[in-house]
């Protein structure tokens, strides 16, 4: 069982990424998705999650930039991420809950898998 994460990189403000998780050893279907991201000094928090009907949550610091959606048929699940800004800085993180809902989106402990994360540095 194990989450990958990619897509991350250095990237000017104001710039795009989109971060990719990719399942292997099990089925993201009856999985709800959340990122993460923990930036030095700072506790890891939530920024999205999507469920596994597709309902969608996101911390207010990322609504309107971020979108999270997901590919069952790629095992996948992808957040792109718009108009970055400095403080956007992290690793980010993917984590999957096998209760299927985004109710505890900030909860370390509702999650069951966690990715190694990849480092988003928004810089000029």
């Amino acid at each position: 069982v194990q989450l990958v994460e990619s897509g991350g990189g250095l990237v000017q403000p104001g710039g795009s990424l989109r971060l990719t998780c990719v399942a292997t050893g099990f089925t993201l279907d009856y999985y709800a998705i959340g990122w993460f991201r923990q930036a030095p000094r700072k506790a890891r928090e939530g920024v999205s999650c999507i469920s596994t009907g597709g309902s969608t949550d996101y911390w207010d610091s990322v609504k309107g930039r971020f979108t999270i959606s997901r590919d069952n048929a790629k095992n996948t699940v992808y957040l792109h991420m718009d108009s970055l800004k400095p403080e956007d800085t992290a690793v980010y993180y993917c984590a999957a809950s096998s209760r299927g809902l985004c109710d505890g989106m900030n909860d370390r402990d509702w999650y069951n898998y966690w990715g190694q994360g990849t480092l988003v540095t928004v810089s000029s």
